[in-house]
């Protein structure tokens, strides 16, 4: 194949059969998108594919924009919070300055944000924090009272600074999006730049992302017609429902820029990342990360830790802010995808998952959370995989 460029609007056409994809088998993808959106599994779905060297021309776009739309009124440059699938990229800015020499993952984080010294987390690492070992809880204790004040980041930074370990750094597994905040600020310490702003400059910018912030600016509120009308509506938990001022919804959480859930990007933008990756830090003449960095991040780091139990080093295998496929747990990237895929999933419904192996990337979007839509995305992504030639 000619291969094309990373950026999204130089990708030239290609029909399904050139991206080596079987047409019979693709329109089980399009017949599974329309029926999950046509019988209200999802109100608002989006789906991107791309190779290495080349993808799908524009994405595939079904739904609603609104909630109370009727469907097909989704726009074609419609912006998603894509929850959860932030982590990675912080876990890539964090990986930055690795390779950049100016952190190792075995300094500790008290060393980086010196706050932590009064604090009992005294042993942990940027390694604990990149693969879920620190034994920080998923959630602050008062995560609910923080967003109804409308707290600011630095709320979060101060409670899990001081928030007591469910157990010692490297003795378990345990999901830790507050150990995100602590990565966030890493960033910012060593960097000067605000975790936002450093993803801006070094990785969006760079890669052409023009659609893709982790917090919306004020700019995109302004104007007679505001970049927030493209934020598609999301369907928001029952604890949710009737917090319009703190809600996935609200102009605080899109604003708010969570290192752990924030990021607000495309489809597009998503699949030109995700080709990024599977040329192992290479775009087209950028050479955004080395090889050794994108093999570390994608690899399962819990092999090296002793004290972590062996199934979970075993079977439920994370990398540097990335999650390996865990083909028997209930958020699998999909029963299809090689051993080798890795990706991660989001609250809001949304799912990425890279495979070297069938040097291929997916990207799905949703806007009905995880909780009600797993299953079917499921599905999704199993018929997407099995389109590969």
């Amino acid at each position: 194949m000619t291969k094309c460029q990373i950026v999204p609007d130089s990708l030239t056409p290609r029909t399904i059969t050139e991206l080596g994809l079987d047409p019979a088998r693709w329109s089980h993808v399009l017949d599974l998108c329309r029926t999950m959106v046509d019988n209200a599994t999802v109100p608002a779905l989006a789906i991107d594919f791309v190779r290495r060297d080349c993808g799908l021309e524009e994405p595939l776009l079904f739904g609603r924009q609104r909630l109370e739309d009727v469907p097909g009124t989704i726009r074609d440059d419609a912006i998603f919070l894509v929850a959860s699938l932030t982590k990675p990229f912080v876990a890539m800015a964090v990986m930055m300055l690795v390779e950049q020499g100016q952190i190792a993952l075995n300094e500790r984080v008290r060393d980086l944000i010196p706050e932590m010294d009064a604090t009992p987390n005294r042993p942990m690492t940027v390694r604990h924090l990149l693969t879920h070992t620190s034994g920080l809880p998923d959630m602050l204790p008062n995560n609910r009272q923080l967003r109804e004040q409308q707290g600011p980041f630095e709320k979060f930074l101060e409670g899990t600074l001081a928030v007591t370990l469910d157990f010692p750094p490297g003795h378990g597994v345990q999901y830790q999006s507050m150990g995100f905040v602590l990565l966030s600020e890493i960033v910012f310490r060593v960097s000067g730049l605000r975790c936002s702003e450093f993803l801006r400059r070094n990785v969006f910018e760079p890669l052409g992302m023009r659609d893709t912030s982790l917090g919306a600016p004020d700019e995109w509120f302004e104007g007679e017609s505001p970049v927030v009308d493209r934020i598609v509506e999301v369907v928001v938990p029952a604890e949710q429902q009737d917090q319009t001022d703190w809600n996935w919804n609200s102009r605080y959480w899109r604003q708010f820029g969570a290192p752990w859930g924030g990021l607000l990007t495309t489809p597009r933008d998503l699949a030109t990342f995700a080709q990024m990756m599977l040329n192992n830090g290479n775009a087209g003449d950028l050479d955004l990360f080395s090889s050794a960095t994108i093999s570390a991040a994608t690899s399962n780091q819990l092999r090296e830790f002793r004290d972590v139990p062996e199934a979970d080093r075993r079977a439920r295998g994370w990398g540097f802010g990335w999650r390996l496929n865990w083909p028997a747990h209930v958020a699998s990237h999909g029963d299809l995808v090689s051993r080798s895929a890795y990706g991660h999933w989001g609250a809001t419904g949304t799912m990425i998952w890279i495979d070297p192996d069938r040097n291929s990337a997916a990207v799905i979007l949703s806007t009905q959370p995880f909780e009600r839509s797993g299953s079917r995305l499921a599905r999704l992504s199993n018929a997407i995989a099995a389109a590969i030639v």
